[in-house]
């Protein structure tokens, strides 16, 4: 069975848990989140696009 999940879900999950069970504060998940949104908009936005591309690749396998 292949479930697909848009990656934004799975960090979601990721800062929820981290909240939840890790003791992480609220403060720090929203300024981690605005420096990646702030991060997008600058010359380092397609490198980690595609480095992302290329680690989900990689992590689902080659199905071609």
């Amino acid at each position: 069975m292949t479930v697909n999940l848009p990656l934004v879900v799975v960090l979601g999950l990721i800062a929820w848990g981290a909240v939840k069970f890790l003791g992480v504060r609220i403060w720090i998940v929203v300024v981690i989140a605005l420096f990646g949104f702030y991060l997008a908009d600058t010359f380092l936005a397609p490198a980690i696009d595609s480095g992302t591309r290329s680690g989900v690749e990689i992590v689902n396998g080659n199905q071609r």
